[in-house]
C-alpha cells in the first residue's frame, strides 16, 4: 500500500478531487498553508494499492496541467502540485 500526499493549489483542488473520486479513489482533503506552492493550497491524502499509484499521479498531473501559464524566458511552467508517495506498512478502517 502507498500513501499519496498531494499539495494542490486551492483553485485546482476541486477538479483534482472530482476526477479522483470519479475513478473510485478515496481522498481526504485538509486545508493547509505553507511555502511549497506560495499560494493557498490544500493537502490531499490518498491511500492506494501499489499498482494504482501511477494512475493517481497521472490524474493529478492532468488536472493541474495549465499550458497557458508560462513564466521565465526558458518557458518553465509554474508548479501547481507537489506529490509525495510513501510506503504504508498497515492500513485499517475503523
Amino acid at each position: 500500500m502507498k500513501l499519496v500526499i498531494a499539495i494542490v493549489q486551492d483553485d485546482l483542488v476541486n477538479r483534482v478531487t472530482r476526477s479522483l473520486m470519479e475513478k473510485k479513489h478515496g481522498v481526504t482533503k485538509l486545508s493547509s498553508t505553507g511555502g511549497f506552492l506560495k499560494t493557498g493550497n490544500t493537502t490531499l491524502l490518498i491511500g492506494a494499492e501499489d499498482e494504482k499509484t501511477d494512475e493517481i499521479i497521472e490524474i493529478i498531473r492532468k488536472e493541474c496541467k495549465d499550458e497557458g501559464n508560462i513564466v521565465g524566458e526558458k518557458g518553465a511552467s509554474d508548479s501547481y502540485a507537489n506529490i509525495f508517495v510513501l510506503n504504508m506498512d498497515e492500513f485499517k478502517k475503523i
